[in-house]
Parts: structure tokens; C-alpha cells; sequence
């Protein structure tokens, strides 16, 4: 194959990673709504995950707060970072996708609540649907803020793969549910969220997406 096929190659793949503004629109709330799918199936199954979404379950087991309020919250502290790090389209991408998730939360609870399952059904499903959520985040250059930011900081930076790095951050919140569930759904919970970060190691990788 001649360089300048290669070259025509290269440049019309990098072309069809581009979005437009209706894909990212599209992107981002499709992806918001899974995510938020698989948060109402955690949260069906009382297991936490790690992350922001792990810590804001976590308070609202242990407290009156809804996760809705708490995840807003918690996520407020970490966008200053992300304009700092990201820049502010990332930021501004990563904004609306909290309040779409904090919005679409409540409206899925709503239309498939309440729900008794399998903890374990929850823990495992309920983190496959939301890291096929958060990889489409990251496809269109936003994410569901807090310590995605970190891991996405660490792999530009240090080359560390961002689900490994999300992994360590989400091992050390789920151990904290030992404060609010038995140790079995500790177990089942420290599952999910190695099999979130699983997918996103094996998916999300530092410069494969241009779009």
C-alpha cells in the first residue's frame, strides 16, 4: 500500500471520529440515561460502586439526602479541576452530563421503581450498563465529573490506564460501605465495581477517540 493511500486512510478515519453538535447532544444524553440505568439497578440491589455515583449511594443509605442532591454536591468540588486540567468545553460537557444523570436518576426511578433483585444481579448488571454509559461520556469528550476527572488526569498525564486508576479510587470507597452493609454486599459491590473498571480499561484508551 502506497504512503499517500496510508495518509488518505488515516485522514478519513480521523474524519469519521469527528461529532457534530447533534452527535454529542445525542451522545452525551443517551449516555447520561445509561448511566443512570445502571445506577437504579445498584441501588435495586442495595450495593454501592465507587466513584462519585458510589459515595453519593452511599450517603443517601446512610442519611435522609436523596443521591440526586448528594451527587450534585459531591461533584461541584471537582470541576474546578477539570477547567484547570480538561479545559472548558470538557468541563462545560461534563457539567450537563451530572445534571442529565441527577435528572435521569430520578425520572428511571420513578417509571421502574421500586425494584427488589439479586444483589449481586444488581452489582454486576447495574455496572456494565454504567460503564457502557461512561465510556459514550468519554467518546464525546465528557464524563460524569469527580474522580473520572482524576483517572482521565492521570492518563493524559502519567499514562495510567484510567479504569485502573478509577478501580484503586473505587476499591477504597466501596470498603467504606462496611459502615452501612453487611460484608456480603461489600463483596458484591467491590465485584461491580471491578467489573466497571474492567470494561473501561479494556474500552478507553489515551488517544484512540478524536471526536
Amino acid at each position: 500500500m502506497s504512503v499517500h493511500n496510508t495518509t488518505h486512510e488515516s485522514s478519513r478515519s480521523t474524519t469519521a471520529q469527528s461529532h457534530s453538535l447533534l452527535d454529542d447532544i445525542v451522545g452525551i444524553s443517551a449516555s447520561a440515561l445509561l448511566a443512570s440505568v445502571g445506577i437504579f439497578l445498584m441501588d435495586s440491589g442495595h450495593v454501592v460502586t465507587g466513584g462519585i455515583a458510589g459515595l453519593a449511594l452511599l450517603i443517601s443509605y446512610a442519611t435522609p439526602l436523596s443521591f440526586s442532591v448528594v451527587w450534585i454536591i459531591a461533584s461541584l468540588p471537582f470541576l474546578p479541576l477539570a477547567v484547570w486540567k480538561k479545559g472548558w468545553n470538557f468541563t462545560l460537557r461534563s457539567l450537563i452530563a451530572i445534571v442529565l444523570v441527577s435528572l435521569f436518576t430520578q425520572l428511571v426511578s420513578y417509571n421502574m421503581g421500586p425494584l427488589e433483585i439479586d444483589p449481586l444481579f444488581g452489582a454486576v448488571a447495574g455496572n456494565v450498563v454504567a460503564s457502557i454509559g461512561v465510556l459514550g461520556l468519554f467518546r464525546h469528550r465528557s464524563s460524569l465529573g469527580g474522580f473520572n476527572v482524576v483517572a482521565l488526569i492521570a492518563q493524559e498525564q502519567y499514562h495510567w490506564r484510567a479504569g485502573y486508576v478509577q478501580l484503586v479510587i473505587d476499591l477504597a470507597i466501596v470498603a467504606g460501605a462496611f459502615f452501612v452493609a453487611t460484608p456480603m454486599i461489600v463483596l458484591y459491590s467491590a465485584v461491580g465495581a471491578f467489573v466497571f473498571n474492567f470494561i473501561l480499561a479494556l474500552n478507553h484508551r489515551e488517544g484512540r477517540y478524536n471526536g
